[in-house]
């Protein structure tokens, strides 16, 4: 599979820079494996996608892009151009790969079971829930369960439990288009009764922006009217998808972005950056990236009564920055 890292846009990260003045910058990353499409069969080991399912276990979240566009001169495997066709092969495939996982797990679970294990037998209850649904061609985040009940299959890693977002593959006319055609509403429409997310990108287009300058690509962005490239595009299709947020921490040294959760704890923030952090925290001075833009400097925000002190209950918002204090 093909790995690649690609640093989060963040506008704010220049802002905050410029009046830190710092050594270093360091963006928030988003790491995407790609693996070989998967066709009809994969799972039998037709194609060579099924040989690399095994490298996106550990994935947050599971991105199909599938073709949204006429060209007569690229052959579709299935002969004919249907993406919600293609989304439903891809998702079939992944679920029989989820369905021998699970399979698998469960005969170790009833051995657990019989030598007494408690956890083994609440695990096995849900799996008892879970895996004649699957067999029936339910993928798994569309079986209902509880919150605990999906903690205690998560290990599992199953591929169709995970988060998923619609990529549509569109031409360059399709991209400015501001109404979808009949095919790309199709793909819309079906994510939208999954609870799935979906975009649209123009493939073409981003191999052509990518070798672009940053000059040159603003000037291309302009002439097809689009707000920002592709990849940044599905960076924050993302973020949306897992319920991301930024903060931020900045000095002299070094102003950065760190990606978390929403609604998480301050310590548990301050874990991101260290576990040594988060387990000796005392507080947060905190301030926004907003505060931070008003006053232009922290002795400003400090003069003001801005910078705030939080405890350990404090929820992190997005463009928060933090100075945490901790002992060890």
């Amino acid at each position: 599979p093909n790995v690649g890292i690609v640093e989060v846009p963040d506008e704010r990260l220049a802002d905050i820079a410029a009046i830190f003045n710092p050594k270093a910058i360091t963006p928030a990353t988003v790491e995407f494996v790609d693996i070989a499409g998967l066709v009809r069969g994969a799972s039998k080991g037709e194609g060579l996608g099924n040989q690399f399912l095994s490298h996106i276990r550990d994935v947050d979240a599971v991105l199909h892009v599938v073709r949204s566009f006429e060209e007569d001169n690229i052959t579709h495997v299935e002969g004919s151009l249907d993406p919600v066709r293609d989304i439903e092969t891809i998702e079939t495939e992944l679920l029989i790969r989820d369905i021998a996982s699970v399979d698998k797990r469960l005969e170790k679970l009833q051995k657990n079971v019989r030598m007494g294990d408690k956890d083994a037998k609440k695990e096995l209850l849900v799996i008892d829930i879970v895996f004649p649904k699957m067999n029936e061609g339910i993928l798994v985040h569309d079986i209902e369960l509880t919150s605990d009940q999906r903690l205690l299959i998560k290990p599992l890693s199953l591929l169709t439990d995970k988060p998923t977002l619609y990529v549509a593959n569109v031409d360059e006319n399709e991209i400015i288009s501001e109404k979808r055609s009949a095919g790309l509403k199709k793909v819309f429409d079906f994510a939208e009764e999954r609870g799935n997310a979906a975009i649209r990108l123009c493939g073409k287009l981003e191999a052509e922006i990518s070798n672009l300058e940053d000059e040159e690509r603003e000037f291309f962005l302009e002439e097809y009217n689009l707000h920002e490239p592709g990849l940044d595009k599905l960076i924050h299709a993302s973020y949306d998808l897992l319920g991301l947020e930024t903060f931020f921490t900045a000095g002299e040294k070094e102003v950065r972005a760190w990606t978390i959760s929403k609604g998480i704890s301050a310590p548990r923030a301050a874990g991101e950056i260290h576990s040594d952090i988060e387990r000796g925290f005392i507080k947060a001075e905190i301030y926004s990236f907003a505060e931070l833009m008003q006053y232009k400097s922290e002795a400003a925000l400090k003069e003001a009564g801005k910078i705030r002190q939080e405890g350990k209950n404090y929820l992190v918002q997005d463009g928060d920055l933090i100075f945490f204090k901790f002992n060890v």
